[in-house]
């Protein structure tokens, strides 16, 4: 696939008209990856463990020449595979997640869904085990890390299935989810972050306790961001029973002040429980959210590497 080809296709509003998942999400990463000068993923990293005495048929080019001209006797290095990465993706499947369905392009949840699958499939190509957690007001489903070919279509298929319904409660969920992943990782939250600043400090303390990283998607529509609207608009809520019928203009300001304090107050939130905070917009194309990604796990292994 050419750059060319491959970046039209990280269009949002091209990929709204791809309803398959697997071919969304496929089309993204090759996408991105030609588009990049040079892929920064080779693999998992190896490190040397210990030395053995040469036995016939071992390969030349493990022995260590400078213990051989030390000590006349050849030894081989052996290494030992780092752990690969556990990636737990928790995704948002409340109602406010719907908003955008009605409009062009793709709605929250579809968006970060497509983000879920994307990161699944980059992942998964290095051998890094990945899982997945569905929730609203608790978890409706939990897929273990694995990272076989028939584990990847089934974390498709889940994508696939979900569906948006009911509020979000990230305290019940959270604390459930602590205890349940044990072994230590990456866990990447993708929501829209619509709950109290407290439960959401709280909640990701949960994990930044267990010493998991923990990296923020915070996903956003355009509309909500920008809030573009003219004309004389009926707005409803999605998780609460309230209509707004109004003129959109007599509202711009105050809302957008409003919406920039919610943005600093969530970031700095994030920021200071030590996790990695992404604002994504649906408009924006979808590599922007692997860019960022990529950014932060170079970042973590150069610091596990001091």
């Amino acid at each position: 696939m050419s750059t060319t080809v491959g970046r039209k296709y990280l269009d949002p509003k091209v990929l709204d008209r791809i309803s398959r998942l697997d071919i969304r999400a496929r089309l993204v990463v090759e996408g991105y990856i030609s588009g990049q000068h040079m892929s920064p993923y080779h693999g998992f990293a190896i490190e040397f463990a210990s030395h053995r005495e040469y036995v016939p048929g071992d390969e030349i080019k493990h022995i260590d020449w400078k213990v051989w001209s030390k000590t006349d006797r050849i030894f081989i290095k052996e290494y030992e595979e780092e752990t690969n990465l556990k990636c737990t993706m928790i995704l948002d499947a409340s109602k406010s997640m719907k908003y955008g369905s009605d409009a062009e392009g793709l709605s929250k949840f579809d968006y970060a869904a497509t983000i879920a699958a994307c990161l699944g499939q980059v992942l998964q190509m290095q051998a890094d085990a990945v899982g997945l957690v569905t929730f609203d007001t608790k978890i409706r489903r939990n897929v273990p890390p694995g990272s076989s070919i028939s584990h990847r279509k089934l974390l498709l298929h889940e994508l696939e299935q979900t569906t948006v319904d009911n509020k979000t409660d990230l305290g019940v969920v959270f604390k459930d989810l602590a205890q349940q992943i044990r072994s230590r990782g990456i866990v990447v939250l993708i929501s829209d972050l619509f709950v109290d600043p407290e439960t959401l400090r709280e909640s990701v303390r949960q994990f930044r306790h267990k010493r998991h990283e923990v990296v923020v998607f915070h996903v956003m529509h355009d509309h909500e961001l920008n809030f573009p609207f003219q004309d004389n608009t009926l707005f409803k809520g999605l998780e609460v029973d309230t209509e707004l019928h109004t003129e959109p203009r007599a509202l711009r300001k105050a809302y957008l002040e409003n919406v920039a304090a919610f943005l600093q107050k969530t970031r700095k939130m994030c920021v200071s429980s030590g996790c990695d905070y992404m604002l994504l917009n649906t408009a924006e194309p979808l590599d922007a959210a692997l860019s960022k990604y990529l950014a932060f796990r170079q970042r973590l292994r150069r610091i596990k590497q001091r």
